[in-house]
C-alpha cells in the first residue's frame, strides 16, 4: 500500500483528490489523519511555488512519505489577475469566504459584463517517496457574477459562472460530481494522473 499525504485539511479538496487519483494500492491521508503539524509559510508569488512549498514540507514532516499539495485561486482579468495567490486571504483573514466574496463584489461593482472574465487556476505538486517532483496545472474559464448564488462548493464558487454553463449557473449551483468534471482542480488532477500513470 502506498500512502500519500495530502497537505490540506480541507474536506472538499480531500474528497476531490481521492476520487480523481484512484490508483490501485494508493491510500490518501491528510496531515490531521497522521497527527502531523505542517504549516509552512506560503510566500511564493505563484501557485506553483506555493504548491511545492506545501508538498515538500509534508513530505519532510511525514518522514519521507509521498506528498501532494494544491494551490489554487481565482484570477480576475479586470483586477490584473487579483486575487490570484492571495485568494484565500483576499479580505485579510485566511479562509474567510464570506469576507473574500464581499470584497470581490465591491471591487467588481462598476465592471461591465464584457470585462468580468476570470478563471480558477489549480496547480498540484506531487513529491514521491524518493523526492521526485511532478506537477500539473488546470484551469476553468468563466465570469464573475453580480451576486452569490448556490449552496454547494466553497470559496468563490457562488460568484463564478463557468463558460461550460453559458453563464447560467455558478459553481455553487451544481453537484460536487458535476463540478469535479469541469473544475480547475479536477482538470489538474486528471493531468497529474496521466503524468503519474
Amino acid at each position: 500500500m502506498k500512502t500519500v499525504v495530502i497537505a490540506t485539511n480541507n474536506a472538499h479538496k480531500v474528497a476531490e483528490i481521492r476520487t480523481a487519483l484512484n490508483f490501485e494500492g494508493w491510500e490518501f491521508k491528510t496531515l490531521r489523519d497522521l497527527g502531523i503539524e505542517s504549516n509552512p509559510e506560503e510566500d511564493a508569488d505563484s501557485f506553483l511555488g506555493n504548491a511545492f512549498i506545501k508538498a515538500r514540507a509534508a513530505h519532510e514532516a511525514s518522514g519521507g512519505l509521498a506528498a501532494l499539495a494544491d494551490d489554487s485561486g481565482l484570477e480576475v482579468d479586470a483586477l490584473g489577475g487579483a486575487p490570484g495567490v492571495y485568494s484565500s486571504r483576499y479580505a485579510g483573514e485566511d479562509g474567510n469566504d464570506e469576507a473574500n466574496n464581499a470584497k470581490l463584489l465591491v471591487e467588481m461593482a462598476d465592471v461591465p459584463e464584457a470585462r468580468r472574465t476570470a478563471r480558477f487556476v489549480s496547480v498540484i505538486a506531487f513529491v514521491d517517496e524518493d523526492g521526485t517532483e511532478t506537477f500539473a496545472r488546470g484551469t476553468i474559464e468563466g465570469r464573475v457574477g453580480y451576486e452569490e448564488r448556490g449552496s454547494e462548493g466553497f470559496g468563490y464558487d457562488p460568484l463564478f459562472l463557468p463558460d461550460e454553463y453559458e453563464g447560467k449557473l455558478t459553481l455553487a449551483e451544481v453537484s460536487q460530481d458535476a463540478k469535479n468534471a469541469i473544475s480547475h482542480r479536477g482538470n489538474a488532477l486528471r493531468a497529474l494522473k496521466a503524468l503519474l500513470g
